[in-house]
């Protein structure tokens, strides 16, 4: 079983479309609701988490002890921190960091989780691997590097250049970091995949209007070409 987590209902939406339905079976947990069926040949749990870290450290944690994923998938989308990354690529996470965690008063460095004993949370090689072929396969650019999590939608091009100058992070968002370590401490491996719907600076607002479904659109096609590869 692979979970599959989108924080907005658009992000899961034509996913769950795709499950077989002879296979499709529904629950609720936590206040969300689980869509559990055959994709693609892959048995798989797709639920749309809410937006936010808390809400998605939280679904990963009722997919694992819950459904037993052997695996976590995040799709969705996110604002672009580097200036080849361009609205619709693929950004597929090597790991994922906290850019809003700020305990640096008692000597940690910035991102870092107190008393973790990590400053960020790696992705599965093979899930990158995987993920990075199959943007190859239905040609969508795709860059492998730091995704920055954080509970704020990025629109200020100062805020974008601290997160790249203290993180050396790609893109950035608001649900993968509480994925990465909850996968992290349950050894559970995982991969973020993000479409850019912005650049994550002052014009965020209006790229993200504009290009939304697009960015949506091209995450949802890597995640079924996932499925058939896996």
């Amino acid at each position: 079983m692979i979970g599959i987590i989108g924080a907005m209902e658009e992000e899961v939406s034509e996913i769950k479309d795709c499950l077989e339905p002879s296979t499709l079976s529904i629950s609720e947990k936590a206040g969300m609701v689980f869509y559990s069926g055959t994709l693609l040949g892959q048995e798989v749990t797709v639920v749309r988490s809410g937006v936010g870290k808390v809400n998605s450290a939280l679904c990963s944690q009722v997919l694992i002890d819950d459904f037993y994923v052997k695996a976590l998938i995040n799709t969705g989308i996110a604002g672009s921190l580097d200036r080849d990354i361009d609205i619709g690529d693929i950004v597929i996470s090597k790991d994922v960091i906290h850019h809003d965690m700020d305990a640096s008063i008692f000597g940690d460095p910035k991102g870092w989780v107190p008393r973790m004993d990590t400053l960020s949370f790696p992705a599965d090689e093979e899930l990158i691997k995987t993920a990075e072929t199959a943007s190859d396969i239905i040609g969508i650019r795709s860059f492998i590097g730091r995704v920055a999590t954080g509970d704020q939608f990025v629109a200020s091009k100062a805020t974008k250049e601290r997160i790249v100058s203290e993180f050396g992070a790609i893109c950035t968002e608001m649900e993968g970091a509480g994925i990465g370590q909850a996968a992290y401490i349950n050894r559970v491996p995982y991969v973020i995949i993000r479409a850019i719907s912005d650049k994550a600076d002052d014009s965020a607002n209006m790229d993200y209007a504009e290009f939304e479904s697009h960015a949506i659109a091209n995450s949802v096609k890597l995640i079924c070409k996932m499925m058939e590869l896996i």
